[in-house]
């Protein structure tokens, strides 16, 4: 019987009218929940434009690029360098000649700098020479300064301290340049979770306690965060620790937001200024092939996010440590990750994935291409019904592909009008559809 006579055919009691009803509902948004599963792009809802900056790196003194290298970072897809990264700016006196070399690095790479002038033993006077020098004398005008590298770790320190010697050296940089850009304050570990009891907690105290001051000086709010291990006594961590770990920064930039807007009283942009997997080479450590899988993600929310800057810990780094994009003449597989977002778009746009271990982020490239990053974290080959809307596209995708046996190269073409992908175990694909 038609639904029409069934609703029409005399009164019924009130409970079968709303059977009667929710099973009609039920069917009508039965597709669209199905719709849900798999992934899905919408790219009639875009976003917003992605940060260029959102792809940097530390670099410094203590962890130079070979001459013999410098071809392999100009086409790294790095695009902002953070110097002279880690603690080594608050231990040491930046020299004029090492921001000179280091200017002409980062013009050369055609990378944006940001520079860290010293807190701990630095005084506003020696901060305001750095910036009279390189933008004033050289005309560098290097837009992006921050000012310590994270106090949270200073000895015998403290929030009130952080709060009157950050400003002192502020005012003094914006009193000889004041277009210049100031990023701080580069807590050591935001927690990783939005808890009050959480033992990481009090970084994000500092960083209230920070805004609270000096909320209307500062233009980018700046964490770092390694998750691994949680403390010295940690057992070695696992690649499940590692799958399970990415999903903290859905919590942690919310959180931070939120933090931003209620100490400072209004919205300012985020950074991460410090990251990576681990901060003693354990288990974990940046040199493994399934770090770069972790990344990749990591990276992928982020941009997800909206943050606005990301320097992964470090360019270069040629010491038993296992940090570095490079060695002194080879690359880790870390790498490769920024060689895979080199040809992603720039006009972030709606992406969901109902699996919990992969992951998707679209966007739109300048020449109209529709660029889709997919990420399966788990051990085992994924296939995921797939559903792209308001983008007309050829049958064919351009793929990607970055896992332990291929490193960010092309693999054949896909037919994306299957309505399903295959996505290898452990992988990073990026696929690029043309428009019709």
């Amino acid at each position: 019987m038609p639904f029409r006579s069934i609703l029409s055919k005399g009164p019924r009691p009130l409970v079968f009218q709303l059977m009667i009803v929710a099973f009609i509902l039920l069917l009508t948004i039965a597709p669209a929940f199905a719709q849900d599963e798999g992934l899905t792009v919408q790219a009639e809802l875009p976003l917003g434009t992605i940060s260029p900056y959102i792809y940097g790196a530390n670099y410094g003194p203590w962890a130079l690029a070979p001459v013999d290298m410098w071809p392999t970072v100009e086409a790294s897809g790095v695009t902002m360098l953070r110097f002279p990264g880690g603690n080594w700016g608050d231990r040491n006196n930046l020299t004029k000649d090492q921001v000179d070399l280091f200017i002409t690095q980062a013009r050369m790479w055609k990378m944006e700098p940001l520079i860290h002038v010293r807190l701990e033993g630095g005084t506003p006077e020696q901060a305001a020479e750095l910036v009279r020098y390189a933008n004033i004398e050289k005309g560098y005008n290097i837009r992006y300064w921050s000012i310590g590298n994270e106090p949270t770790l200073f000895e015998n320190y403290s929030i009130d301290k952080l709060n009157e010697e950050w400003r002192a050296i502020a005012l003094a940089m914006e009193a000889v340049d004041p277009t210049i850009l100031l990023v701080g304050p580069d807590v050591h570990q935001y927690p990783p979770t939005a808890s009050s009891t959480d033992p990481q907690a009090s970084m994000r105290e500092w960083v209230r306690g920070f805004l609270e001051v000096n909320g209307d000086m500062v233009d980018i709010v700046s964490i770092h965060r390694y998750p691994f291990p949680v403390s010295f006594d940690s057992p070695p961590q696992s690649i499940d620790d590692m799958r399970l770990n990415t999903k903290e920064w859905d919590t942690i930039i919310p959180d931070l937001r939120a933090v931003v807007l209620e100490a400072a009283g209004r919205d300012i942009p985020v950074a991460v200024t410090e990251i990576n997997s681990n901060w003693n080479n354990g288990a974990s450590a940046p040199n493994t092939d399934y770090h770069a899988i972790w990344w990749a993600d990591v990276l992928g929310r982020l941009i997800r996010q909206r943050v606005e800057m990301v320097h992964y810990f470090m360019l270069a780094n040629f010491t038993d440590s296992n940090f570095g994009l490079m060695r002194r003449y080879d690359v880790r597989p870390a790498y490769y990750v920024f060689q895979i977002y080199k040809h992603f778009g720039s006009e972030l746009l709606t992406s969901s994935s109902s699996d919990p271990d992969v992951t998707i982020t679209a966007a739109l490239r300048a020449d109209g291409a529709l660029t889709l990053i997919v990420i399966n974290l788990s051990s085992e080959e994924k296939t995921l019904p797939f559903m792209i809307t308001g983008f007309d596209t050829t049958s064919l995708a351009q793929v990607w592909l970055l896992n332990a046996e291929v490193k960010a190269e092309p693999v054949d073409d896909i037919d994306v009008s299957t309505e399903s992908i295959t996505l290898p175990k452990e992988s990073v694909t990026l696929l690029v559809l043309s428009g019709t």
